[in-house]
């Protein structure tokens, strides 16, 4: 089934509008919509996604959300690079892959 990703006048509004990120507030609206809920309680979530991502790095492990991609801290001599390697559907919507069906 072809979706809106699949368009390549989509995909470059997506390119044209990285330039131009949401705030946190504008993101949580949008989640609380999504979640059917109010902002308060989507900003709860939001806030316990973030702390405990940092748990988990903290660790010294990474995080991989299947469907979007996963999260990891690569060691470097004096620190570490944080790095995301996004899924086939994710890369699909950019155009950075041609091999997922979804």
């Amino acid at each position: 089934m072809e979706t809106p990703y699949h368009n390549n006048s989509v995909r470059l509004l997506i390119y044209k509008n990285m330039s131009a990120p949401i705030s946190k507030k504008e993101f949580i609206k949008m989640l609380a919509n999504r979640m059917e809920t109010n902002e308060k309680e989507a900003s709860q979530w939001l806030e316990g996604t973030i702390d405990t991502f940092y748990d988990v790095f903290h660790q010294g492990r990474g995080v991989t959300l299947t469907g979007f991609g996963g999260f990891y801290l690569q060691p470097k001599r004096d620190s570490c690079a944080f790095k995301f390697n996004p899924s086939q559907k994710l890369r699909k919507l950019l155009g950075w892959s041609s091999s997922h069906k979804g």
